[in-house]
């Protein structure tokens, strides 16, 4: 009887905690200035990642995989929008040591994402002894110098024709003619010359995005003009097609993917700094078109939307179009062969399910979610394994279904006087709801992946 009891108070008591909190600090046994040169590279490594436009908890679990393999594993890493701090406490025999890294720059450069990448997981895939961790030290400051200086992959002009590129895919998408590519690739040229020359003034990127913005409206003003006095008809040229294109090319540098990935992963802080970027720039761009249209029908130039016309567009090319969009942004955001050979394979994935989604009579917002939802999946478990990060496969791979089209529309509504306030915030709304779809079916199938990927990973270790 006594035996049974015990066997049943076994299965009653709980087990320790998944997640231990207050933990005693202890200390790793490292001289002083070996920590700080630990804690600087952590920090060096998170600041270039966050930087380049990984996700909060990619980066602080980056962080503590660096630390941990020199032995510090109990450090507190703390991320906040810019600035990202670890605190090594060694107990009471010896000073706390604490380092903070601001990240005052941000852009998109998926290569040397990709190499830090590397750089952390040649790190982190052993423990490395105290009387190692000097040279290893110096070798790996050495090698994160060499990446952060490397010039980017691409030229400057190769990035504006591969945008170009990108643009004159996504009006083909939209279910336009060769004329419309033609003029929203010259369109989108434009403004990526513009865009660079003012930042390069200093500008605020929110200004930034208006004056894209304004620039992509302005051509399509001028073709409503212009278009009507030569031997071509306006159908074949519809202007909304044209700033539809160009405002997908600038919607697709907002970092809607990571926002929703910080704020699922719990980090507040972080994801509401992201929403308010994403916000403020999405408020640039609606200020840029909404002035141009605005200007636009007070000279007495009345134009008129168009609805998607992508369903008179062949499915196969509907595809393809969608896997140039996807791996020309991927170039464009210096993205090397591979990996952009990776991207353009995940638009085209997401592009099909969201098609398929829709002939079974999905609403836009979920049949974008549930393809996102696939390519971060996809993306996440095959990341290792085709040496590509997860972000490039699943950031790239949902530009194609950005509602740029819904964008100029609604604005249009809102504008136009014969148009309802009503009516465009409606659609403004459902162009919102399928961007929260899409970078929440993203985050969502990453962290399904990640069990898999884990299980790839140790299933691949036990056979070497």
């Amino acid at each position: 009887m006594r035996w049974h009891v015990r066997d049943l108070a076994h299965r009653v008591i709980g087990t320790a905690p998944l997640h231990p909190v207050a933990s005693r600090a202890r200390t790793a046994g490292l001289a002083p200035e070996t920590v700080h040169g630990v804690l600087e590279l952590g920090l060096r490594i998170g600041e270039a990642m966050l930087s380049l436009g990984a996700a909060a908890a990619d980066v602080t679990g980056t962080i503590q995989r660096v630390l941990g393999a020199f032995g510090l594993a109990d450090c507190q890493v703390d991320l906040t929008f810019t600035s990202i701090t670890a605190s090594y406490d060694p107990g009471v025999t010896d000073v706390p040591m604490t380092v903070m890294r601001v990240a005052r720059n941000r852009t998109t450069d998926y290569h040397r994402l990709a190499e830090v990448h590397a750089l952390a997981r040649e790190l982190t895939g052993r423990s490395i002894p105290h009387e190692e961790a000097a040279e290893v030290l110096e070798t790996a400051h050495a090698r994160l110098d060499d990446i952060l200086a490397a010039p980017h992959s691409y030229r400057a002009a190769v990035v504006t024709a591969v945008l170009s590129l990108m643009a004159a895919a996504v009006a083909v998408l939209l279910g336009g003619t060769v004329w419309v590519a033609l003029v929203a690739g010259f369109s989108t040229a434009m403004i990526d010359r513009v865009v660079r020359s003012l930042g390069r003034r200093g500008i605020p990127p929110f200004f930034l995005q208006a004056a894209g913005a304004g620039v992509a409206t302005a051509v399509a003003v001028l073709l409503f003009v212009l278009v009507p006095r030569l031997p071509i008809e306006l159908a074949t040229i519809p202007p909304s097609l044209v700033v539809a294109s160009g405002i997908v090319v600038l919607l697709a540098g907002l970092s809607l993917v990571g926002a929703a990935d910080d704020a699922i992963s719990g980090f507040p802080v972080t994801a509401n700094g992201r929403v308010f970027e994403v916000l403020v720039l999405t408020v640039g761009i609606v200020v840029g078109i909404g002035g141009v249209l605005d200007v636009a029908r007070r000279l007495g130039v009345t134009l008129d939307v168009v609805e998607n016309a992508g369903d008179a567009v062949s499915p196969v090319v509907q595809v393809l179009a969608s896997g140039v969009v996807a791996g020309a942004w991927a170039v464009a955001s210096y993205a090397r062969p591979r990996a952009a050979l990776v991207a353009a394979v995940a638009g085209m994935l997401s592009w099909s399910t969201f098609a398929a989604l829709r002939e079974l009579n999905v609403g836009p917002a979920v049949a974008s979610a549930g393809a996102a939802l696939l390519v971060g999946f996809v993306a996440e478990s095959l990341a290792v394994r085709l040496k590509v990060p997860s972000l490039v496969a699943s950031a790239c791979g949902i530009v194609p279904l950005l509602p740029g089209l819904a964008i100029y529309r609604g604005l249009f509504l809102i504008v136009d006087d014969t148009g309802s306030l009503g009516d465009g915030a409606e659609v403004l709304l459902g162009a919102a709801t399928v961007g929260l779809g899409l970078a929440a079916g993203v985050t969502l199938g990453e962290l399904l992946a990640a069990p898999v990927r884990l299980a790839s990973q140790r299933a691949r270790s036990r056979w070497a």
